[in-house]
């Protein structure tokens, strides 16, 4: 794996300096959508644009992070290894998500590294230049607030498919998580990334996942390669018995 490499596309931020890119995309990012234009502009103050290849480590388990990331285009997964060197995927994070915020609020180290699983362009938010601001920033605190809640609401979600539900219900919720009809009971979709990492997502083997998406033919799956077509939406929802509507890429 490569190390990050921080190469940015509108050169290097200096404090109070405007950044019309980088301000941009950041009043597009979905954790800022209600943050004010002020605290937007101080945002721009502490970014760094970057783009990184594939197979790319955006930070380490274990180590502060200095920034936090938040993800401009591409897919990164969050992995835990542990002491014996067994390692897992916790989530496949997309376009529009964010990465070690818990550790940026706190300044601990991250319990999880990141890696990129496609080429990526990201915005890097300096941390000590984050908790200024919050200090400052109404706006800010309530936004990063919610995020917070929101994420860890999904990894309570995580915790309670793993507990609650057989392999082939998680991968029938998460199936129904990317359908964005609500109302036709036909849908054709593409995974998102391969089925290794999805197999890892939803924390068992590639040959578990091959049994799941056979078990869910009789609910109307069928699958060729990354595309997957759904027959029956109201089968697969009274099989899979999802929560409700649930964002998949909330971390």
């Amino acid at each position: 794996m490569e190390a990050m490499e921080r190469t940015t596309l509108i050169g290097e931020q200096t404090s109070g300096s405007e950044q019309p890119m980088t301000l941009a995309l950041l009043r597009n990012v979905p954790v800022f959508r209600d943050v004010d234009e002020r605290t937007l502009h101080g945002l721009a103050a502490i970014a760094t644009l970057v783009v990184v290849p594939e197979n790319t480590v955006l930070c380490q388990q274990g180590i502060q992070a200095d920034r936090l990331l938040v993800l401009i285009d591409g897919q990164v997964a969050l992995e835990n290894t542990t002491p014996s060197g067994a390692s897992a995927v916790v989530e496949v994070v997309r376009t529009g998500g964010h990465l070690m915020l818990s550790a940026v609020l706190s300044g601990l180290p991250g319990l999880m590294s990141a890696r990129t699983v496609t080429a990526a362009k990201l915005v890097g938010l300096e941390a000590e230049g984050l908790r200024s601001l919050l200090h400052r920033e109404v706006s800010l605190a309530a936004a990063l607030l919610r995020a917070e809640a929101v994420e860890f609401g999904a990894m309570v979600r995580q915790v309670c498919d793993l507990k609650l539900r057989t392999t082939a219900q998680r991968l029938g919720c998460y199936l129904l998580a990317l359908t964005e009809e609500t109302k036709a009971n036909t849908v054709s979709l593409r995974l998102p990334f391969d089925k290794r990492l999805l197999a890892a997502r939803l924390g068992c083997r590639q040959e578990n996942l091959s049994r799941a998406f056979a078990a869910l033919r009789r609910m109307g799956v069928e699958t060729h390669g990354a595309r997957v077509i759904l027959h029956d939406i109201a089968s697969l929802r009274d099989y899979s018995a999802p929560d409700g509507d649930v964002e998949i890429d909330a971390i």
